[in-house]
């Protein structure tokens, strides 16, 4: 009953004063930790953010608290061990003079070395247990801690409390802790909780336009592109495949397979590639009457460049988190993409993943975006991870129907540029002489993308609903388009006995500063990419490296550079 009271009074004093309930609830919290029972208890913090900006500024109004029977799922992330040392095996692997060059780890090797502890692993999930929370998962990598409780438990374990708030730019209401969270008694250290908001709702970087674009170019109707006219522009008549090799695919959402069948009907392609669901803690996976358009539109551009690969594994969940840790401990597609947004994205939390990917040799392919220059309204998690490859978008023209490349522009609408905000530091492979320069605009401080990009323009067809749609466009199409062409320079790396490319950035830099750059890669210097929305930011589209499309598309050639 205290604490109903104390909950009433912060609500009438943070609305008679106008503040938010995070300063509300500091005046009487202090900086000491209670438990239930009102008694002192040690806590850990916990050094990822966990209550959005909008929260804190007071921005996003107070709503009410969020029911303590109502269930949430969240995921406990532990943080890398020997960060240092991981660092340097992370530089050996791909420094071709280092006799680790593509000599990658095992899920069990980097655990091993890596990984956090058993003793703090299991430390947490005994916690989760006292603290009535029930484990619905554990990992093999002790990255995460799956569990799921009311919120009552949560607002307990964590000291915070639950609430509801009215969104600042969205006609929804979500919910966020008031506090940072602090796990009391807990001695293991936490990264990151993730599900404690929904703040952010996942979304697609598949767009649609005002008026549809109208090309006489590919061979699809209309002239619309289909994925064989991607694999002739950018590869051409080559006998890779891409066998050998899977595909992983990033996935808020499931899929009908009927579109995909329906896809093919409507385009007169084939594919016997099989597509196999991975369901990622306990997600249903089903699409009655769903919009799949951006699920469909992965597989069939992924397959579409490599038509030879052994399988798309499609992975489907709820929590990002949860996803990314699954395909880096399947270790099964070592090329992954990812054309989504938003939800629990979290570089802080995620970036240990794709660090771990590019320990074990996979390569994670991210869409940078569809709103043009970064701001705080245009960038959204993945995009600027130093460990991801992002790619932007052209508008491409090629000769005919399944024909070559002909010419290459900027898409108006790709993503790129660099945000303060992302909190991610100019990588090392950025900072190559040769790289950044006046003339791109480019930062000496905060990662810049994209890395490279492909063809996005309003010139693609999809199918959803069971409809085939044409007309769309979007990051969404080249990031897949780029991973099938990865597991074509796979496929030719491992015949050789190289093994897979891996964590390709630092190679594609090094490409870029050489004299193999003209033959790897269409530069595309014409175009630019004003912000879509927020405050007014573009970059140009400039000779060799670009905040608009990377280094550009590729050329056939860049495989044989990449394995040779």
């Amino acid at each position: 009953m205290k604490q109903l009271e104390l909950a009433k009074q912060r609500r009438r004093i943070g609305v008679g004063f106008g503040l938010s309930l995070v300063a509300v609830t500091s005046l009487f919290c202090g900086a000491g930790l209670a438990g239930a029972n009102g008694v002192a208890h040690q806590a850990l913090s916990i050094p990822s953010q966990h209550v959005p900006q909008a929260v804190a500024s007071g921005s996003a109004h107070y709503v009410d608290l969020l029911d303590g029977q109502q269930s949430l799922k969240l995921s406990l992330s532990l943080p890398e061990r020997n960060s240092a040392e991981l660092d340097q095996f992370l530089r050996d692997i791909q420094d071709p003079h280092s006799p680790s060059y593509h000599h990658y780890l095992s899920v069990e090797e980097y655990t091993a070395h890596f990984g956090p502890t058993q003793q703090d692993y299991d430390q947490v999930v005994a916690w989760a247990q006292a603290n009535g929370l029930r484990v619905t998962g554990t990992a093999s990598n002790r990255r995460l801690v799956n569990v799921e409780g009311s919120v009552d438990a949560i607002n307990r374990g964590f000291n915070v409390q639950l609430a509801k708030f009215q969104h600042p730019s969205e006609d929804r209401v979500f919910f966020a802790p008031n506090r940072e969270p602090a796990a009391l008694g807990l001695n293991a250290q936490l990264l990151h909780v993730t599900g404690l908001d929904n703040y952010s709702l996942p979304q697609t970087r598949l767009k649609k336009p005002d008026l549809p674009v109208t090309r006489a170019t590919g061979s699809g109707p209309s002239g619309q592109f289909l994925p064989s006219d991607m694999r002739a522009a950018y590869y051409g008549s080559g006998s890779l495949t891409g066998a050998g090799q899977s595909i992983g695919i990033f996935s808020f959402a499931g899929y009908n397979l009927s579109d995909v069948t329906l896809f093919y009907q409507k385009t007169g392609m084939t594919s016997s590639v099989p597509i196999n669901n991975v369901l990622v803690n306990g997600f249903a996976g089903t699409c009655n009457g769903c919009d799949d358009g951006e699920q469909v539109l992965d597989i069939v551009n992924s397959i579409g460049m490599a038509p030879g690969i052994d399988q798309i594994l499609f992975y489907e969940g709820s929590s990002a988190t949860a996803i990314l840790n699954k395909m880096v401990t399947d270790n099964t597609a070592k090329v992954l993409s990812c054309s989504w947004y938003g939800g629990d994205f979290n570089n802080t939390t995620d970036d240990p993943i794709y660090r771990q990917m590019a320990a074990q040799g996979q390569t994670f392919v991210n869409a940078s975006g569809d709103l043009g220059a970064y701001n705080n309204r245009t960038w959204g998690a993945p995009s600027a991870d130093p460990n991801v490859l992002e790619v932007g978008g052209t508008d491409l023209t090629t000769n005919g129907g399944g024909g070559s490349w002909a010419s290459e522009t900027s898409w108006v609408d790709s993503g790129g540029g660099f945000y303060s905000g992302a909190g991610e530091s100019t990588p090392s492979y950025q900072l190559l002489a040769g790289v950044l320069n006046s003339s791109n605009k480019g930062s000496t401080t905060y990662r810049n993308d994209p890395d490279v990009s492909a063809e996005a323009n309003f010139d693609n067809p999809t199918v959803s609903k069971g409809q085939f749609l044409t007309g769309y466009g979007g990051t969404s199409f080249a990031a897949p388009r780029w991973a099938g062409f990865l597991a074509l320079v796979n496929q030719q790396s491992v015949a050789h006995g190289h093994g897979p490319v891996g964590f390709v950035n630092p190679a594609l830099y090094n490409i870029g500063v050489s004299t193999n750059y003209v033959t790897s890669f269409h530069d595309i210097t014409v175009g630019s990419n004003p912000s879509g929305k927020g405050k007014s930011v573009s970059y140009n589209a400039v000779a060799g490296f670009d905040l608009v499309t990377g280094w550009g598309s590729p050329q056939a050639a860049l495989i044989n550079v990449l394995a040779p």
